[in-house]
């Protein structure tokens, strides 16, 4: 059953799928067009091989659905459900020239995603009980954002923008590029105006003194605390005041998450998700007989 969520992602997962394909078929699949007889029917089941969340579930779907609206997809788990190695995820039936054909793209793609899913909860679960909600990153695998983000979310994580064109968030380059805090908020707001946008506003911070000039100016949404010391964290947080909502960023992993979290700051955006995430091991295999 497709969801909602699914729904509103189609556009992408097709483009998506475009491309994939194309990648890896181009011309054909000659492995299984040399040796299977295109009439082959089949069923193969995933094979879950590790322990950890499952994500890619409804993504798997419609791949293969996508490819061949025959083809019936019985699923036994959901996204973000706890599996362990041994259980089995779905099984899928149909044309076996096009479940091998679609093999590795499946694998690949809830491979990816309950390997981020299951290190966002391993994140989250370490400050659930704090008010603190962890964002990702635009650290991300080009081409594949949508399914890393989505992934962030089943596991339990919140996004943050989804690229350049969704919020400002003028970081250190973009201050420094335009002359100072002031004249790059003034430009920002000069702009926004000029081409009717409404978006939100985010800047980054390097020290104390930065937010003060901030809290002077006023003109933005969030305050990014980048690379600050839980002291100075809980500081800023302070000086803020509620005023505007607050962000840390920089280095955030197991080991500080919760300490950052316990200064009261509103979002920690983290890469952790994202970046040097070990895939979940999964394996789709034909039914024998």
């Amino acid at each position: 059953m497709i969801s909602t969520q699914t729904k509103s992602l189609t556009a992408e997962l097709d483009a998506f799928i475009r491309m994939a394909l194309h990648e890896d078929v181009r011309d054909g699949d000659h492995s299984s067009l040399a040796c299977i007889p295109a009439s082959s029917i089949g069923k193969a089941n995933l094979l879950i091989k590790d322990n950890g969340i499952l994500a890619g579930m409804e993504a798997a779907e419609y791949i293969f659905k996508h490819q061949d609206p025959e083809i019936q997809f019985v699923a036994y788990k959901q996204d973000g459900d706890l599996v362990s190695q041994g259980e089995l995820a779905f099984t899928v039936s149909g044309n076996i020239q096009t479940i091998l054909m679609l093999e590795r793209l499946v694998l690949n793609v809830m491979q990816r995603m309950s390997g981020i899913a299951t290190r966002t909860l391993a994140l989250t679960s370490l400050i659930g009980d704090l008010p603190t909600k962890l964002l990702d990153t635009r650290k991300t695998t080009p081409g594949i954002r949508f399914l890393e983000k989505w992934a962030v979310r089943i596991g339990g994580g919140q996004n943050h923008r989804f690229g350049l064109f969704d919020m400002i968030l003028l970081k250190d380059n973009h201050v420094d590029g335009a002359g100072g805090i002031e004249k790059a908020i003034s430009a920002t707001h000069a702009y926004l105006k000029e081409k009717n946008l409404g978006l939100k506003i985010e800047i980054e911070t390097r020290n104390l003194d930065e937010v003060k000039q901030v809290l002077t100016l006023g003109g933005v949404d969030r305050i990014l605390l980048d690379n600050f010391s839980p002291e100075d964290t809980r500081t800023a947080v302070q000086l803020i005041d509620k005023r505007f909502e607050t962000e840390a960023s920089g280095g955030m992993a197991e080991h500080n998450l919760r300490e950052y979290a316990l200064t009261g700051v509103d979002f920690i955006s983290s890469s952790a998700m994202t970046h040097s995430v070990k895939s979940l091991d999964l394996s789709l295999k034909l039914a024998k007989g």
